[in-house]
C-alpha cells in the first residue's frame, strides 16, 4: 500500500479524497494555484505544493509540474478526482515513466472512452445498446446541417472529448444546428483543447441513468447499482439519487451487465460510469463512459455503504476487489444536491466572491455535506463554481426527500449567491416527488428560469408566524431602553400588519417561553432559541419543527424556505394604514445598457459601433467558470458606444455596451 499521495485537484473533491487517504494512514499533498493559496484542501493535507498561476492551464492542467510535485515530495501515486487532467492519457502515461501510480484505468481505457467517437464504435462491438447517430467527425457547420437533416431533427451536437455538459448544443432546425455547431467547437476547444464535434439523435423525454463500475487488475468487474441524474439544466447535472425512482430490477441488471461488459472491452481497471440515456418504454442507449469517480458517488456509497475512494486506491496498489456482484446490494435511498454559486434570479450566472458567512447542516448517518470550501474563504472565477454537495440517506426515497427539503432550509451562505432556493424549489415539486423526471424537466417546469419569489408557498402562515415572533422580540427589546422618563415607558402593541403582496393583521402575545400569533382566525404557537442577528430561525409552531432563513434590513424582513422567498414589512396598525396610500415608484429604464452578468472574459464582440439589432441578436460573448454566454439585445435599438474589446476582463455589473 502506498505511504503517501497526491491530490491532482482542488475543491470538494481533493478534500473528499484526503478523508478516505487519512482513513487508510495514508499521508496525502495538496497541489494549489495562486487563487488557492488558502483553500480548504491545502489546510487539511498534510503537505502542499504551489504549482502556478490561477488559471488553470498554468496549475491545474499543468502536468510537469504535478510530476514535479510527486519528485519533490515523494508521493508514490496521484489520485486525480474529476475534471482537469483525470482523464489525461498522456499524463497517465507520463505518471507511469516515473513509476508514480495512478489512482485509475489505464491509458487504453482514457483513450477509448474518452473520445466519444471511439467509445461509441467500441460499445457497439461490445453489444452495448447504442443511439442512432454520426459516429465520424464533423467538418463544419453545412456538414453538420447535411447530417442532422439525414437522421432529423432534434439532435444532439457534442464534443468527442467533451464532458460535464461543456460543448453540447441540442439542435431543432438548421439554424439552431449551425449556431449549436459553432458554440459547441469553441467550449471543446476552451474546455478540451479538442475542438473536434459528432452528432447524434436527441431521445425525446429522455433520462439519464448511469452504472458504477468498479474493476481491479486481476480480471474482477462488478456494478454498483444506477444513479438517476435525470434532473439537469444545460446538461448539467442539478440533483442526483440511487437507486433510480424508474428501473425495475430486470432493467437494472441488464444495464448492469452491458456496462461490465463495456469495461472488460477496455480492460478497465479502477472506479469507473457508464453512463445511459432511458427512454420512456424503458429502452436503453449508451451515452459515454467517464474513466473517472463521479461527483454524484456519494449516493452510491451511501446505499451501498463502499466506500469507492477507498477501492480505487487498494486496485491501485494491486489489490484485488474484496466483494463480488453478490455481495452489492441496495440499503435505503440517496439524494445528492449540488450546491453551487450561481444567482438563479439572474438566469444561474455564477457568483464570485468571499463566503462570508457559512455554515452547512450538520453530519450525521442521515446527512452528508462534501465540501471544499470555509467562512472566510472565496469563490474565485477560474473554477468550477461548486460550493458543496449536499447529500441526504433514508430508508425509502420519502425519507430521503423529507431529509433533504430540511437540510437544504438549514443550509445557510451569504457573501455570494447560490442555487439553494433553487434545490429546495425542485425537491420540492410535485414531478420531483412523483418521481416522473426527465433530463427536459427543469426546462419544461422553469420555462422562465426561477426567481424564489415567484415561488408559492406551501404554508404561508409559517412565514407569518416566525415573523411576528421575531418583530415582537426587536420590539421588547428596544422597550427596554434605559434612559426613560417615568411614567412615560415605551408600551409594545400586540397588533401589527405583515406587507407583502397582501396586508396580514397579526396579534403577537408573549406567552411562557414562546409567542402566540394570531393571524386568519388560529393560534400559532412559536418556540425557538433564535437569537438577533441569526440567518436561521429554527424552532416549533404548534410542535412542528421549521426553519426559516431570515435576513432583516430596517423594517423589511426577507425569509426564506422550501424554495420560495418573500420580502415583508411588519408594520403597527395606523402605519399600516398609511402604506396604502404611498405612491408605487417605477424603476428606471436600464434595457439601454449591455451590463456584463458575471466577472469574465470577453471573447468577441460581435456587433459595431452603428449597427442597427433587433430584440434577441447576440451583442457580445462572455466567458467566464469555462462556459461562454452571449450577451443579447434586451430591445430593438442602434449600438452606441463598445466600452470593451475582445480579449478585456470585466467585472459584474460593467457596462459592455450601450444601445440607443
Amino acid at each position: 500500500m502506498f505511504d503517501k499521495i497526491l491530490i491532482a485537484n482542488r475543491g470538494e473533491i481533493a478534500c473528499r479524497v484526503i478523508k478516505s487517504a487519512r482513513k487508510m494512514g495514508i499521508a496525502t499533498v495538496a497541489v494549489y494555484s495562486d487563487a488557492d493559496r488558502d483553500a480548504l484542501h491545502v489546510h487539511m493535507a498534510d503537505e502542499s505544493v504551489h504549482i502556478g498561476a490561477a488559471p488553470s492551464a498554468e496549475s491545474y492542467l499543468a502536468a510537469d509540474r504535478i510530476i514535479q510535485a510527486c519528485l519533490d515530495t515523494g508521493a508514490r501515486a496521484v489520485h486525480p478526482g474529476y475534471g482537469f487532467l483525470s482523464e489525461n492519457a498522456a499524463f497517465r502515461n507520463a505518471l507511469d515513466t516515473h513509476d508514480i501510480a495512478f489512482i485509475g484505468p489505464g491509458a487504453k481505457a482514457i483513450e477509448a472512452m474518452g473520445d466519444k467517437i471511439t467509445s461509441k464504435k467500441l460499445a457497439d462491438k461490445a453489444k452495448v445498446n447504442t443511439i442512432p447517430g454520426y459516429t465520424d467527425v464533423v467538418g463544419d457547420a453545412d456538414h453538420a446541417v447535411e447530417i442532422a437533416q439525414r437522421i432529423g431533427y432534434p439532435v444532439m451536437l457534442k464534443a468527442s472529448a467533451g464532458g460535464g455538459g461543456k460543448g453540447m448544443r441540442v439542435a431543432s432546425n438548421d439554424e439552431e444546428c449551425r449556431d449549436g455547431f459553432e458554440r459547441a467547437t469553441n467550449e471543446a476547444k476552451s474546455s478540451f483543447g479538442d475542438d473536434r464535434v459528432f452528432i447524434e439523435k436527441f431521445i425525446v423525454e429522455p433520462r439519464h441513468i448511469e452504472i458504477q463500475v468498479l474493476a481491479d487488475s486481476h480480471g474482477n468487474v462488478i456494478y454498483l447499482n444506477e444513479r438517476e441524474c435525470s434532473l439537469q439544466r444545460r446538461h448539467q447535472k442539478v440533483i442526483e439519487e440511487a437507486p433510480s425512482p424508474f428501473l425495475d430490477e430486470k432493467t437494472r441488471k441488464a444495464m448492469g451487465e452491458q456496462a461490465v461488459a463495456l469495461a472488460k472491452a477496455v480492460d478497465y481497471e479502477s472506479a469507473g460510469t457508464v453512463e445511459f440515456i432511458v427512454d420512456r418504454d424503458r429502452n436503453f442507449y449508451f451515452l459515454e463512459m467517464n474513466t473517472r469517480l463521479q461527483v454524484e458517488h456519494p449516493v452510491t456509497e451511501m446505499t451501498t455503504g463502499v466506500d469507492l475512494v477507498e477501492l480505487m486506491i487498494r486496485v491501485a496498489a494491486g489489490e484485488k476487489l474484496q466483494i463480488a456482484q453478490k455481495d452489492v446490494g441496495i440499503n435505503g435511498w440517496s439524494i445528492e444536491s449540488r450546491v453551487y454559486a450561481e444567482d438563479p434570479s439572474r438566469n444561474f450566472l455564477p457568483s464570485t466572491g468571499r463566503l462570508v458567512y457559512y455554515r452547512p447542516p450538520a453530519e450525521d448517518d442521515h446527512v452528508r455535506v462534501d465540501t471544499g470550501v470555509y467562512e472566510g474563504g472565496e469563490v474565485s472565477m477560474f473554477y468550477d463554481p461548486m460550493v458543496a454537495k449536499l447529500v441526504t440517506w433514508g430508508e425509502d426515497r420519502e425519507q430521503a426527500i423529507a431529509t433533504m427539503r430540511d437540510a437544504l432550509d438549514r443550509f445557510v451562505v451569504r457573501g455570494i449567491r447560490t442555487n439553494l432556493s433553487f434545490l429546495s424549489a425542485l425537491v420540492a415539486h410535485e414531478t420531483y416527488r412523483t418521481g416522473n423526471i426527465s433530463t427536459n424537466t427543469i426546462a419544461e417546469e422553469y420555462p422562465e428560469g426561477f426567481n424564489p419569489a415567484y415561488v408559492p408557498s406551501e404554508d404561508p402562515a409559517t412565514f407569518i408566524a416566525v415573523v411576528g415572533s421575531i418583530v415582537r422580540r426587536y420590539r421588547d427589546r428596544a422597550a427596554l431602553i434605559e434612559g426613560q422618563l417615568p411614567g412615560h415607558n415605551r408600551k409594545v402593541p400586540d397588533d401589527w400588519v405583515v406587507v407583502g403582496t397582501e396586508h396580514h393583521p397579526i396579534t403577537v402575545l408573549p406567552g411562557n417561553d414562546c409567542h402566540e400569533v394570531h393571524y386568519d382566525g388560529k393560534t400559532y404557537t412559536v418556540r425557538s432559541d433564535w437569537e438577533f442577528g441569526q440567518h436561521l430561525f429554527s424552532g416549533t409552531i404548534n410542535g412542528e419543527e421549521v426553519h426559516v432563513q431570515v435576513e432583516r434590513d430596517g423594517q423589511v424582513y426577507t425569509l426564506s424556505r422550501g424554495g420560495s422567498q418573500i420580502d415583508v414589512l411588519v408594520l403597527n396598525r395606523r402605519a399600516a394604514e398609511l402604506y396604502k396610500l404611498m405612491p408605487v415608484k417605477e424603476p428606471p429604464d436600464t434595457s439601454g445598457h449591455v451590463v456584463a452578468p458575471m466577472p469574465g472574459l470577453i471573447v468577441s464582440i460581435s456587433v459595431s459601433e452603428g449597427d442597427e439589432v433587433k430584440a434577441g441578436d447576440e451583442l457580445a460573448v462572455l466567458e467566464a467558470m469555462k462556459m461562454e454566454n452571449a450577451l443579447r439585445a434586451e430591445r430593438n435599438g442602434v449600438v452606441g458606444k463598445v466600452n470593451f474589446a475582445a480579449g478585456d476582463s470585466v467585472e459584474v455589473d460593467e457596462i459592455v455596451m450601450e444601445l440607443e
